[in-house]
Order: C-alpha cells, then sequence, then structure tokens
C-alpha cells in the first residue's frame, strides 16, 4: 500500500519522479552530498564501501563528476604502471642492442631509477612539511614519472655512448672518461639548467597541480643531473672495461646508420631545411584545427566501465554534469522566486538539460498541496506572506533543514541545480553564454547571481588550458634561447637552440589538430615532454660544434657533429620510443600521450640532426668566424 501511495504521489509530481526514477521506471536515481569539503577519492571510497554491501543484489550504476574525479587517478596509475613495464622493456632492448653491454644499460638505469625515486621522495617530503595539495599525486601528475625518465634516460645515455666511443678511439680509461666529461660536462649543465627553467614556467599557472608539478619535475632534473655528472663517472671509473669486447671495438646499428644521415643532410642543406620548413608550415595551419577538452567522461574508450556506466546515466536519467546557479536575495519574495523559476525554464530549454530543481520548486509544491492538489495552484504565491506561511506550515511536520541543500538559514541565498547529459565543448561555451545572457535581460538588477557547476568548470578549465600552454610553451622557448646566448655568449646560438624545439612542438600540435586530438590538461603536457628531451638534442648539437670547431676543418666540422653527438641522439630517442606502448592505454589521453611522445622523438631528434645540421652547414662560416 505504502509503495502504491509513493507511486500514486510521483506520478502527480512528474518533475520530482523524473529526478529520482529512469525513463523506464526500471532504476531509481539516489544523489549524495557532502556536507564538508572532503577530497573526491575520500568521499567516493566512503560512499562505495556503504552502498555496495547494501546493494549487492541489484544492477548498481554510480556516476557523477564526483565519482569519476575520486576513481580516475587510481585506474590511470594501474593502467600507466603496467603499460611503463612494457614500456621499459622495450628501452632495456634497444639500448641492449645498440650499447651491447648489461653493465652499461644497468648504469643507465641506476641513473634513472635513483632520479625517480628522489624525485617521487622530494614529492613527498614537501607534502608532508607543508601539506599543500599542490603536491598531491593526481591524474596529472601520472605523466611526471614519464618526463623525467626521458630525461634521466637522456643524460645517462649520452654519457655511456660517449665514453665507449672514447674508449675505442683511446684504448685507455682514464683518458677516455676525461676526455667524455670533459666534452658533456657543459652540455648536460645546460641542458639541465634550461629545462628547470622551462619546468618553472609552470609556477605561474592557474592551475594548483601544476605549481607542484614545476617544483617536483625540476627538483628531479636537477638530482638527475648531478647522477649523471658525478655519480655515474665515478660508477664507470671502477668497473674494468673488457677493450675487446663488441659493445666497445665495434660500432653499433644506430652509430653506422647515423654516419650515412649525416652524409645526406650535409650534402643538400637546403633541401633538408626546406623540407623541414615545409613541415612546420603545414603544422601551423594544423594549429588552427586543434580542439580542446576539459570533460573527463571523454577520457574514456567506449566499452570500459565507467564509460559505460556514465553513457548509461545520460541516456537513462538525469546525465552526469551538472549547473548550479547561485542567486543572492530574499528567497521569499514571489518576484525573486519568479525570476528563479524563468531561469530554471529557460535552463531546461536545452536538449540535453534533462531537469532542474529549487526552492521554487519546493514552493510550487508546497503551494499545491494545501490547495487539495489542485495542479492550477502548482505556482509561485502572489504575496511574501503567504509564502512565509507555506514554511511554517512545513516546519510544523517537517524539518525546515531538509531544504539546506537549497537555501541558507535565512532565506537569503538560493541555488538553481540543473543536470544534464554529457555536453560537447563548443555546447558548453554557448549554453553559458546563453545563460549569462538571459540573466542579464531578465533578472531584477537587485538579486545578484553567480553561475557554477561542472558545466563552467570545464569551461573554465578550458580556458586556463589553452592560455596556460601558450603562456607555459612560449615563455620557455623565450628562456631557453636567453640562457643558451648568454651561455654561448652569441644570440644566434640562443636562436639556433630553439628552432628545433619551435619546430616539433609546432608539428606535434598541428598534427594532434589534423588527427583530431583534443587538448586536455593531460595532452597539454607533451609540450613539456618535447621541450624537456628536445632541448636536450639542440644544446648538445650547438656545444660540440662550437667545441669541435676550435680544432676541426671547416669542411669535416658538421660531419664530425653529426657523427659525436648524432648516435646518442638517436639512441636516446629510439629507447624512449618504448613509451609506445601507452598506445595501448584504456585511457584516451594517455593513449594520445604514447603516440605523441613516439612522434616527438622522430621530430625533435630528426629535426636537430636534419634541420639543425643543416642550418648550421649554411652558416658555417659566419659561426666558425664568431666562435674562433
Amino acid at each position: 500500500a505504502e509503495v502504491k501511495e509513493i507511486k500514486q504521489y510521483l506520478n502527480n509530481n512528474p518533475a520530482l519522479k523524473k529526478r529520482m526514477i529512469s525513463q523506464n521506471e526500471d532504476y531509481l536515481v539516489m544523489m549524495v552530498q557532502p556536507y564538508d569539503n572532503i577530497g573526491a577519492d575520500k568521499f567516493r571510497n566512503t560512499v562505495v564501501e556503504i552502498t555496495d554491501p547494501i546493494l549487492e543484489e541489484y544492477e548498481v550504476h554510480y556516476g557523477g563528476q564526483a565519482y569519476v574525479t575520486g576513481t580516475v587517478p587510481e585506474l590511470i596509475r594501474v593502467d600507466v604502471q603496467s603499460l611503463m613495464k612494457f614500456g621499459i622493456i622495450i628501452m632495456i632492448a634497444v639500448l641492449l642492442l645498440n650499447l651491447r653491454s648489461i653493465s652499461g644499460v644497468a648504469m643507465v638505469f641506476m641513473v634513472i631509477g635513483m632520479s625517480l625515486v628522489g624525485m617521487m621522495g622530494f614529492m613527498g617530503w614537501v607534502y608532508k612539511i607543508t601539506g599543500s595539495d599542490r603536491f598531491l599525486f593526481t591524474m596529472v601528475q601520472t605523466s611526471m614519472p614519464i618526463i623525467l625518465l626521458t630525461i634521466a634516460n637522456s643524460d645517462g645515455v649520452h654519457v655511456v655512448s660517449k665514453y665507449f666511443k672514447e674508449l675505442r678511439l683511446k684504448q685507455d680509461h682514464r683518458v677516455a672518461l676525461i676526455s667524455t666529461m670533459d666534452s658533456l660536462l657543459i652540455p648536460i649543465f645546460l641542458t639541465s639548467v634550461t629545462t628547470v627553467a622551462a619546468f618553472m614556467t609552470m609556477v605561474a599557472s592557474p592551475l594548483e597541480p601544476l605549481i607542484g608539478y614545476g617544483f617536483t619535475i625540476a627538483a628531479g632534473i636537477i638530482w638527475a643531473w648531478f647522477l649523471s655528472s658525478l655519480m655515474l663517472p665515478a660508477v664507470m671509473s671502477l668497473k674494468k672495461w673488457d677493450m675487446t669486447s663488441n659493445a666497445i671495438s665495434n660500432p653499433s646499428i644506430f652509430e653506422r646508420s647515423i654516419n650515412k644521415l649525416g652524409k645526406v643532410v650535409l650534402t643538400h642543406p637546403k633541401y633538408v631545411f626546406s623540407s623541414g620548413a615545409i613541415f612546420v608550415i603545414f603544422g601551423i595551419f594544423g594549429l588552427f584545427k586543434i580542439t580542446v577538452d576539459a570533460n573527463i567522461a571523454n577520457f574514456f574508450k567506449p566499452g570500459t566501465e565507467i564509460r559505460d556506466s556514465m553513457d548509461f546515466m545520460d541516456e537513462h536519467l538525469t546525465g552526469t554534469m551538472d549547473l548550479r546557479i547561485r542567486m543572492e536575495g530574499d528567497m521569499k519574495d514571489p518576484e525573486v522566486l519568479s525570476d528563479m523559476a524563468h531561469l530554471q525554464k529557460f535552463a531546461e530549454d536545452n536538449e540535453k538539460v534533462k531537469t532542474s530543481f529549487s526552492i521554487a520548486d519546493i514552493v510550487k509544491q508546497m503551494h499545491k498541496t494545501v490547495m487539495d492538489d489542485d495542479p492550477s495552484f502548482e505556482t509561485v504565491p502572489d504575496s511574501r506572506d503567504k509564502i512565509n506561511n507555506l514554511f511554517t506550515m512545513y516546519s510544523m511536520s517537517g524539518d525546515p533543514e531538509d531544504f539546506s541543500s537549497l537555501v541558507d538559514y535565512d532565506y537569503e541565498v538560493g541555488l538553481i541545480t540543473a543536470l544534464s547529459t554529457n555536453m560537447l565543448t563548443e555546447e558548453v561555451f554557448a549554453y553559458t553564454q546563453e545563460l549569462n545572457q538571459f540573466s542579464k535581460e531578465n533578472i531584477r538588477s537587485n538579486v545578484k547571481m553567480n553561475i557554477t557547476g561542472m558545466i563552467v568548470v570545464i569551461r573554465d578549465l578550458i580556458i586556463m588550458i589553452v592560455n596556460s600552454t601558450i603562456f607555459s610553451i612560449t615563455f620557455s622557448l623565450i628562456i631557453i634561447g636567453i640562457i643558451s646566448s648568454i651561455f654561448f655568449k652569441r644570440i644566434l646560438w640562443g636562436v639556433l637552440a630553439v628552432i628545433p624545439l619551435t619546430s616539433a612542438v609546432i608539428i606535434n600540435f598541428g598534427f594532434m589538430g589534423y588527427f583530431g586530438i583534443e587538448l586536455s590538461h593531460i595532452t597539454a603536457i607533451l609540450s613539456s615532454i618535447i621541450i624537456g628531451v628536445g632541448v636536450d638534442f639542440a644544446i648538445h648539437y650547438v656545444a660540440q660544434f662550437r667545441r669541435l670547431s676550435r680544432t676541426v676543418s671547416p669542411e669535416d666540422l658538421s660531419q664530425e657533429v653529426v657523427d659525436d653527438v648524432g648516435y646518442a641522439i638517436i639512441l636516446d630517442a629510439g629507447s624512449n620510443m618504448g613509451f609506445g606502448a601507452l598506445l595501448f592505454s584504456a585511457f584516451l589521453p594517455v593513449k594520445y600521450i604514447g603516440g605523441l611522445m613516439v612522434f616527438a622523438m622522430v621530430s625533435t631528434s630528426l629535426g636537430t640532426l636534419t634541420v639543425l645540421a643543416a642550418l648550421t652547414e649554411l652558416l658555417k662560416k659566419r659561426l666558425i668566424e664568431k666562435g674562433k
């Protein structure tokens, strides 16, 4: 009998039924909202722990931004960890194939491992000391170990590969080590300084997690520089290397192929540079095709548990996105409540918005109830006294706290909540703009109004991502150019150092536009990967060009430089290709990062060995004359 009464009550109140019952009447909607400002992960875990045992015999679908935000970081962590294992196996295989020395590969991974431990330890200690949420390991930080791994790998590969080459030429351990570090200490230091400076631009980001990101990865890079410049040479000096071993006595596959690449590039520098310029121009047009998306729901491929659950809620229930409109005014004034009701109606005119509710709905419902459930009285009463009487009558049988999620204690601030299905980026911008325009034209001037909720958060996050990415890339390139110009004592060298970087950034983001890969707060980190690795390649090339120009004839200079640094650059890029394993991730942004990272390695390494090599060959006379 009670169930029939409830069913009859809901049938008589379709707006309420729409919020609570699915379209086919086979699912019940429960909305849970915390009173305290707790983390999404804690809130999600608490709700699931309570509901799972109670509802174990029912089909349950979880949804909402709090659930997704609280669930995703752990899922991504597990996903990335498993894929990283495959990536590291590929990295080891590439290094072993070329270095052909287990000891050499182990030393490279010693630098990588200690760098990662040092960085994560730094992050943990800073969080423990400061308690700042900036140093929590969130979804954004999942790319941090990958970036540091590529940078630490680069440092280690340069030192070990150069040492093996010097051993082959010098046939003396001590002389080879001195020659190696004499050649690499300055470029490794300079690449570390410029990369740290580039990542520290994140401190100016409006996104709080990126501030901690910048500080943490900067600490990891400094530690990697210390390990590769001091500890790695010390460990190498302790090892008794076999001069007759294949690793030392014979050049590797990459080493032999780089010589051929150098000859092709330096024989036709104008054609090579022109080809590179065409790619860059092609990339520039692709930049205008980039779309931005910050909605976490779109991070999952169809078929994954969370995506299917959210699609189900969008199709059968009230959706997974919310809009909150905060209105300040007299919540017992019929004109204010009428404005609130009109705004709700306008909000619901959007086909994606399933329903909305506010204190105005409660007032209309109470008015109808006291008038013998006459539907014609489901309206806002025409006087403040009548509205006040409705609340007084309710307080006699109910608890006024029932309205705490809709209105404050003094009835001076009210909240409209609208629920919608997933919106595309352009739909979010258009919808919020329409709401703002409607409120300006139709809401009384004495009523203050603020629009918030996940829809607005996504809109603001998109704006922040675009602005932050543009600022970070631009400022990083300027800083790298200035530091390189000061260190190499010439502006032209600074310009040359950033040309491969700028080209790689344009080409990578351009191809994102062509292939429809959205720019999100996850894929935006791609620029950091390009800059972190690309600056290493460019500065090593420039540093060796300047150093060898003092001892090598102009005719042989460019070929000597390519032979000297090209092998390490290609080996570094080739070993980092292991992160292509991320292409198999269940999370679309991580999947994209895997593919783009492979592309970034190709574009930065080949950009250095083709565009930069061709450009320095064309400007060789000016560079040598000024450099001596």
